[in-house]
């Protein structure tokens, strides 16, 4: 037989003898997947994915609460005249609107508002995935516009 190494006790008993080469095992295996786990690039690109996923939607969440911000600074520096025609616009805009949709409803063939139903509830299902792509064109254009200033 061989002598153990220097470092590390002999077993006493059978099970303390078990329970060193369980965790001789349990180090080797530790040893072996970290390597494993950095060579994994699809892994880790998914893990990078998630979180520049996380981060836009952070960005995201602070550009609609700056947006909101602003808005309601400007609409608080609007004269009472102007807000009560803006008002007025918005109510004639939905109502034409609605006209405009019953009109849609009672020309358009079943096959085209099938498919602009359907394209409608997937802009509902993703409309995260509508905002972060819009706050990214959004942040691509103030980029593009502050390098040509």
């Amino acid at each position: 037989m061989t002598q153990p190494p220097h470092d590390e006790p002999t077993a006493a008993d059978p099970e303390e003898l078990r329970q060193q080469v369980e965790n001789t095992r349990s180090e080797l295996g530790e040893t072996v997947e970290a390597p494993a786990a950095k060579t994994d690039v699809k892994a880790r690109a998914q893990e990078k994915a998630g979180q520049v996923k996380e981060q836009a939607a952070d960005v995201a969440g602070q550009v609609k609460a700056k947006a909101t911000e602003v808005a309601r600074q400007v609409q608080d520096k609007l004269p009472d005249p102007v807000k009560n025609k803006a008002a007025q616009t918005a109510g004639q805009a939905r109502a034409k609107a609605a006209e405009a949709g019953r009109l849609w409803e009672e020309k358009a063939p079943e096959p085209v508002r099938r498919q602009a139903a359907c394209s409608a509830q997937m802009a509902r299902n993703n409309n995260r995935t509508l905002l972060l792509a819009g706050a990214g064109a959004v942040a691509l254009w103030l980029l593009l516009r502050h390098r040509k200033g």
